[in-house]
């Protein structure tokens, strides 16, 4: 043991570096990826519509349960690729999301050269520290999610339009990247503050020639790599294209919002968290120098974006994630920078935070998996009916793993600019690892419809035909495809009008009703603690 306490006396360094730095953030990266069903939501469609271009070989344009699902396939070909080469050795939804873990660690890793371009090398890893601290990304990050592709874009083409003028070439080449891989993986809207930024960008370079080079570059680069999909739909399915071009066009052709642009910055403050107001703590100490290439460019950037969303989207968080390398760039000197008093303050608060939710998780899991505390346990089986909690070995090994880490964390963190960042983020990740450990079952229990696929499935005759479907969600129908392999077809269709078998759901008598006809109520069931949406299987 002895031979151990220098080692645990040493602690990290900060400001973290190579692979102290990638090791922290492969830890964000992975946590919360694994262990758990496509849940309710987005994570449940994108991962259906995998499953469908897997299961049937269409790789041309994505397809939920045979339906036209007009997005880009970027997102659907990456997610695909890593279901054929980790399927083997993960459950496929999880070997789907490992995609989303790369174009995380390409965002994170797109604005740590950014950083290093703008602030310099000392400030380089408080970007991507920042960015993964936000409160709002830590759920997305870890879902079956196209929007992460935007991140990874748009931190890579800050990272090289800080560059802009002094490597010209490398640099366009990212930036021609960026452009490609955001207009193919989340479409046109998400794009335009990619080109609006290029003229600021060539501005602001004291090379304006070389900046211009860069630029033609990058275009000439993104038009090659954009152009062959939808020249390939065009000629092979005409209406495909149109409806992914009219889809993607319908947005740009609102009025612009302007409530919409106060609830996107009304949401701004918690979902960018703590990034936000270190970043308005950037622009006040440094608002004499507000020219200065280092903050417009981030600057202008935030600005563009949160006008195109208040342009193109309603207010919810998934568009909401495309502020944030913006944020976190603008954040980065702030962050650095803060008073003693405040540091202090930022860095107590989140040691005592993330100290006491640990607590509380590892409480919680007393709860559901030991029966104690027993009022929590008692309410923990009402929110989940039939949950039974289990002792899962190696869940409690990397719970107790990741708690000791963090201890250590708190024990040996130096006296630095980085300390209260540091411990922000890893504290987040500690808790979210922690969480997806110990409690992740009896969240899992409730936000996966694999119960009813499966009850649906074992209602239903081996060779039953068709299945007709009314009012179901895109999340219940990729679920339906995905854990049992149904795929079925819309009531109001031809092909719907003709089925034998309809699968309804409601949560009225009339949404739940048979139609007019000879029909007989098959099954009746809902999700594991859901008393308002059920599910009802009829026959002919």
């Amino acid at each position: 043991m002895s031979e151990f306490l220098p080692l645990l006396r040493r602690g990290i360094r900060l400001p973290p570096s190579g692979w102290m730095l990638a090791g922290m953030l492969a830890f964000y990266v992975l946590a919360g990826l694994f262990g758990r069903d496509p849940w309710k939501g987005e994570d449940a469609v994108h991962i259906g519509v995998v499953w469908h271009m897997l299961h049937h070989a269409d790789w041309l344009s994505p397809d939920l349960v045979g339906r036209a699902f007009h997005e880009p396939p970027l997102y659907y070909w990456s997610a695909a690729l890593t279901g054929k080469v980790f399927g083997w050795l993960l459950p496929l939804h999880e070997a789907i999301r490992l995609a989303s873990g790369i174009w995380v660690t390409l965002a994170l890793m797109g604005l740590y050269y950014a950083a290093r371009e703008l602030y310099g090398e000392e400030s380089a890893a408080a970007s991507p520290l920042l960015l993964a601290g936000c409160a709002g990304l830590l759920f997305h990050a870890h879902d079956a999610q196209p929007m992460l592709i935007a991140l990874a874009a748009y931190g890579g083409a800050l990272g090289a339009l800080a560059a802009i003028g002094r490597k010209p070439r490398l640099t366009g080449i990212f930036y021609g990247l960026a452009v490609a891989g955001c207009l193919l993986g989340t479409g046109i809207a998400p794009t335009l503050p990619l080109l609006a930024i290029a003229p600021v960008a060539w501005w602001l370079s004291p090379d304006r020639p070389k900046a211009l080079h860069t630029l033609l570059i990058g275009l000439a680069i993104a038009t090659v790599l954009i152009l062959p999909w939808p020249l390939l739909l065009l000629s092979l399915e005409p209406a495909r294209f149109h409806g992914w071009l009219a889809t993607e066009l319908a947005p740009l052709k609102t009025p612009f919002s302007i409530i919409g642009l106060g609830r996107f910055m009304s949401m701004a403050p918690w979902f960018a968290f703590p990034a936000m107001p270190l970043a308005a703590w950037t622009l006040w100490t440094r608002r004499h120098n507000l020219a200065a290439a280092n903050l417009l460019l981030p600057l202008t950037f935030l600005v563009i974006t949160l006008l195109m969303l208040a342009w193109a989207y309603r207010p919810r968080e998934i568009p909401s994630l495309l502020l944030l390398p913006a944020f976190a760039l603008l954040a980065t000197p702030g962050s650095l920078t803060l008073r003693r008093g405040a540091a202090s303050a930022f860095d107590w608060f989140a040691m005592t935070t993330f100290s006491l939710f640990a607590v509380v998780v590892w409480i919680g899991w007393s709860a559901g998996v030991l029966g104690w505390p027993t009022k929590l346990a008692e309410r923990a089986l009402v929110l989940r009916p039939g949950f039974v909690g289990q002792i899962h070995v190696l869940a409690i090994v990397i719970a107790l793993a990741a708690s000791m880490w963090w201890l250590w964390l708190i024990v040996t963190a130096p006296r630095s600019p980085y300390r209260s960042l540091t411990h922000w983020t890893l504290g987040f990740t500690t808790l979210w690892l922690l969480a997806t450990s110990l409690v992740l079952p009896w969240f899992d229990y409730g936000k996966t419809y694999r119960p009813v696929a499966q009850a649906v499935a074992r209602a239903l005759p081996a060779n039953h035909g068709c299945l007709a479907e009314r009012s179901l969600s895109d999340t219940q129908l990729a679920s339906l495809a995905y854990f049992v392999g149904i795929e079925p077809v819309a009531e109001n269709s031809a092909a719907g009008r003709a089925c034998d078998w309809l699968l309804v759901v409601g949560d009225t008598r009339r949404e739940l009703a048979a139609p007019s006809g000879e029909w007989s109520k098959v099954w009746e069931g809902s999700r594991p603690g859901d008393r308002r949406e059920k599910f009802r299987l009829y026959r002919r």
